[in-house]
């Protein structure tokens, strides 16, 4: 009888709490139009929005922080479905174009309104599956959306779920400033991803206050994505940085946390060519460019001369290596240079640095397409024991000839005072032969060439 009467209790209370909800004023406003017609208001609801900021709007578009950095967009809705849109997208070529242009865009409705640019704009190069910014988006393009559901308002901002991923993304009103600021993100972008004369490696400084740290920097300009690798082999820590720009710096959606202090705002240093965020008490981290490897290694030494060391020799073939993401722009920039000087059917074939001969010679040999005969140029080596580079010095050139002007640029290279860095690679290119990479110290120049012998 006890559980008869508890279970008969349960349903009266229940039935009062439906007929007390089915009574609350809210619901019957909420259940006053049917979900057509709320839908309707809800699309007509986000295009007056749209259209209400005098200035358009602004977002910036992070489609996946955890391997992308973020692409700032401007908008400038019209009526008559028109936008009017600009980016700081990175194209193909490394230009950035933050040029307006117009396009269409509508209202759809499916399970919620959404926003969708119907002709193609900015915003669809991140939705472009054939450009993709690493080898794992082979496909996938930047993982961007072209379809954006409306989610509701907040303080003013528009909040969107993006169509491919249900990430959150923010419109917030556009100022004018924001408009004639976009170009500004230029030079920014400029400065981080560097040119064929910037050096080739990055440093990721992290100062707690007391001590600083160095990380080898590894950054895809395409991305907008870094990781630093802690330069300590017993440390394994790393810090990834997705980086987003504006004309002061660059902005980390992933903060890099130090000593409890998250670290987000990297202010450009125009003078010293650094990206530094400032922290308290001293606490601060510096993307930094540098000239010597984060990790230099002992591997020039099995090529020094009186050593006892045995001939080995490298080659670099351009129909292999000329491609490889080791060789520099700086490196294929002079042999460019030093093919435009050579007649129409004549071009460097290869590139050989001879070790240890039987004449107990040391060389690089310079070899031509088109029936032209090597060049050498018999050098001397020594190390620098600190820096950890071989030094190549003049000895003379083959055959008593004097040195050719057209090779001046790139053999200066091979024979700066300051050496070359030698790095056994743990890669393969089309053979199975090891890879060595040479790169100079003062410079951008770095060759990527297979051991022979």
């Amino acid at each position: 009888m006890k559980v008869k009467y508890i279970y008969k209790c349960l349903m009266i209370a229940f039935a009062a709490l439906l007929l007390g909800s089915c009574s609350s004023p809210e619901i019957d406003a909420k259940f006053d139009q049917n979900a057509t017609d709320r839908l309707s208001g809800r699309q007509k609801e986000l295009n007056d929005l749209l259209l209400s900021s005098a200035d358009g709007w602004k977002a910036v578009y992070y489609t996946d922080s955890t391997q992308l950095g973020g692409w700032t967009h401007l908008f400038k809705f019209l009526p008559g479905g028109k936008v009017d849109m600009a980016s700081d997208f990175t194209g193909k070529d490394g230009e950035i174009d933050t040029k307006i242009y117009q396009s269409q865009y509508e209202m759809q409705v499916g399970s919620a309104p959404s926003l969708v640019f119907t002709t193609q704009n900015r915003i669809h190069l991140l939705s472009d599956a054939s450009n993709y910014p690493t080898a794992g988006l082979l496909a996938k393009g930047y993982l961007g959306d072209f379809q954006f559901y409306y989610y509701g308002q907040k303080n003013g901002d528009i909040i969107f779920r993006t169509n491919r991923n249900s990430h959150f993304l923010r419109f917030v009103k556009a100022t004018p400033k924001d408009w004639a600021d976009l170009s500004g993100n230029i030079p920014i972008i400029k400065a981080i991803t560097g040119d064929m004369n910037s050096p080739l490696f990055r440093l990721l400084e992290i100062n707690d206050g007391t001590t600083t740290k160095n990380y080898d920097f590894s950054y895809n300009p395409s991305a907008r994505f870094g990781t630093g690798y802690s330069l300590d082999p017993a440390v394994n820590t790393s810090y990834d940085l997705a980086f987003s720009f504006n004309p002061l710096g660059a902005y980390s959606k992933l903060p890099l946390e130090v000593k409890g202090q998250k670290l987000s705002d990297f202010v450009y240093n125009s003078a010293a060519n650094t990206f530094v965020a400032t922290g308290k008490d001293g606490v601060s981290a510096t993307v930094k460019y540098t000239n010597a490897p984060p990790r230099v290694t002992d591997d020039y030494k099995l090529f020094l001369s009186g050593k006892g060391n045995p001939y080995k020799y490298f080659g670099y073939l351009p129909a292999f290596l000329s491609t490889a993401p080791t060789t520099s722009d700086y490196f294929k920039y002079l042999v460019a240079k030093a093919n435009a000087a050579l007649p129409a059917n004549q071009s460097i074939a290869s590139i050989y640095l001879y070790f240890n001969t039987a004449a107990n010679q040391t060389y690089i040999s310079y070899n031509f397409n088109g029936g032209k005969a090597a060049i050498n140029h018999v050098v001397k080596s020594s190390e620098d024991a600190v820096n950890k580079t071989i030094i190549l010095t003049h000895d003379f050139w083959a055959g008593g000839i004097a040195a050719p002007a057209f090779l001046k640029e790139i053999d200066d290279q091979f024979t700066n005072p300051k050496g070359l860095y030698v790095n056994k690679e743990n890669f393969k290119i089309q053979y199975t032969n090891v890879i060595y990479t040479f790169t100079s110290a003062s410079s951008s120049f770095r060759m990527t060439a297979y051991i022979i012998n």
